[in-house]
């Protein structure tokens, strides 16, 4: 120790003059470059956590993984290894991960998993063990499919995120998209549009299909997802008609209107009246024909019979 030789040979003086068997030392520690089980290193392992199946890390002059020892000159990688082994797939700690451990297959043609190159999102997960193609979650947005091929965003806010995968376009100061937000999933064009939705929306010429505006008065032209539709001379054009009426007609048609309402009203209210004051005349005879007929025989009575008196002849 003076002299500053740290060896095994200086080790085994030291271990001689404490009174100790240098090879029951030896036998203990094993060959430390062979790759194989230490039997007293098993039997202490066994002494301190039992025979049980659970997954353990156990450091003794050797490092035991899951009942498996790791022999030789172990340093940081491969301990790091070792230890990484232990963890379930998709569950490795960060450190697993890095480039001193593991090689990240994501990084060469995406580890064969599905990418959004527009946005960098894929389903390649590197893993401790390898990849894993699974769609992944975006900012609360999951997208779903088979992690290979397709990954399609779904739920309420699919739409936030690349526009849910489907066509999206601004032109003349108009915006159209065919993510609808109250879809869980898939893509349809806008009204004026056809299309699968997804790479192509286009314009539908209602004016050249005739699909509107085709009233005798009426003169079509074609805008980008829609239409605009005039009428000739001091015509109004009607679009949920598709037709064309006077500007005066429609305030003509709302008086005559009212006042169709406003008659209607006032008959029913006569007729009312009327009605009842027929019910109040009736009602009034009755009651009139009731207290006379308690004091004088009326015409449709009979005269009241006499009776002759008793004791008459």
């Amino acid at each position: 120790m003076k002299a500053k030789k740290y060896t095994k040979e200086c080790a085994d003086e030291v271990i001689k003059s404490l009174g100790i068997d240098v090879k029951q030392i030896d036998k203990c520690v094993g060959d430390p470059e062979a790759n194989v089980d230490n039997p007293v290193l098993k039997a202490e392992q066994e002494a301190q956590i039992g025979k049980g199946s659970r997954g353990d890390v156990t450091i003794l002059p050797t490092l035991i993984i899951n009942n498996r020892q790791y022999r030789g000159k172990l340093d940081k990688s491969a301990v790091l290894k070792a230890i990484c082994s232990g963890f379930q797939e998709t569950t490795d700690p960060g450190i697993c991960l890095s480039e001193e451990v593991e090689t990240n297959e994501c990084l060469e043609n995406n580890g064969g998993c599905w990418q959004d190159k527009a946005t960098n999102i894929t389903a390649c997960r590197d893993t401790f063990r390898g990849k894993v193609c699974e769609c992944p979650i975006v900012q609360g947005v999951k997208f779903v499919g088979d992690g290979y091929t397709h990954c399609e965003a779904s739920g309420a806010l699919r739409c936030e995120i690349n526009n849910g995968g489907c066509w999206k376009k601004t032109q003349d100061g108009r915006a159209y998209s065919a993510c609808i937000d109250d879809h869980s999933k898939g893509c349809k064009c806008p009204p004026g549009f056809k299309g699968d939705g997804v790479n192509t929306c286009e314009d539908i010429d209602e004016c050249k299909d005739k699909t509107a505006c085709q009233c005798p008065h009426c003169k079509c032209k074609n805008t980008w997802g829609s239409y605009d539709c005039s009428c000739r001379g001091n015509l109004l054009y009607m679009r949920e008609h598709d037709t064309c009426i006077g500007k005066d007609v429609n305030t003509e048609v709302s008086w005559g209107f009212i006042w169709v309402i406003i008659l209607g009203l006032a008959a029913a209210g006569v007729g009312g009246y009327a009605i009842y004051k027929y019910r109040i005349r009736r009602y009034m005879d009755s009651e009139i024909r009731a207290i006379m007929a308690q004091y004088m025989p009326l015409d449709n009575q009979g005269e009241v019979p006499n009776h002759p008196h008793h004791g008459s002849v």
